[in-house]
């Protein structure tokens, strides 16, 4: 799978309209969403904030007052045929008085978004399920001997009351069944998806 290391920004002009593109990495709808507010009031006077986005809990587009089909989608085709995912893309259009037409707008849309992509540092990355362990100081020797033994990756810690461990499973290994047999002594939650660089 691959995704966008950080945050980028391309422009580019067709027939007097200006094109600014920001991709932004982005794990669930949620916070696409949140992004795409803030880059419609950021550009509030702008003639269109057209939006696409791919994350974990699924995609979207809108046209934003283009015509049907001439921005969104053609930016989430640019996204999927470059296999991206955790995206967010947003083009912002100012009007520069030439009507484009369909097919002019599709071109336009699609040109932004893949020269942002071009702008951006691309990484190679795999989709993990995290679970967080919480458990008691006595038992780390035991539980650090079990992430070991089953090479389970610890990718968080924190020292309360408790100790509480995030990790993952690189080859998809059951983790509450590795630590069921502890019974009460450690709980086991599901949290939450994760992207790691391969």
């Amino acid at each position: 799978m691959k995704t966008i290391a950080k945050a980028v920004q391309s422009e580019i002009n067709v027939k007097k309209s200006q094109f600014i593109c920001h991709l932004f990495p982005t794990k669930t709808k949620k916070e696409s969403k949140e992004i795409i507010l803030k880059v419609n009031e950021k550009y509030n006077d702008a003639t269109h904030n057209c939006t696409a986005y791919i994350v974990t809990d699924g995609e979207g587009f809108d046209d934003d007052g283009e015509p049907g089909g001439t921005a969104g989608k053609p930016m989430i085709n640019v996204l999927r045929k470059n296999e991206l995912h955790n995206v967010t893309a947003v083009v912002t259009r100012y009007f520069g008085g030439i009507k484009l037409g369909a097919g002019g707008l599709v071109r336009a849309y699609s040109k932004s978004v893949l020269e942002a992509i071009n702008e951006a540092e691309i990484l190679e990355v795999d989709l993990y399920d995290v679970y967080t362990l919480v458990f008691e100081y006595s038992e780390i020797k035991t539980i650090d001997g079990e992430v070991r033994n089953n090479q389970l990756e610890v990718i968080n810690k924190e020292y309360s009351d408790k100790v509480i461990y995030d990790v993952v499973s690189k080859d998809n290994r059951d983790i509450e069944k590795i630590f069921e047999k502890y019974g009460d002594k450690i709980i086991i939650e599901f949290k939450d998806k994760e992207v790691l660089v391969k």
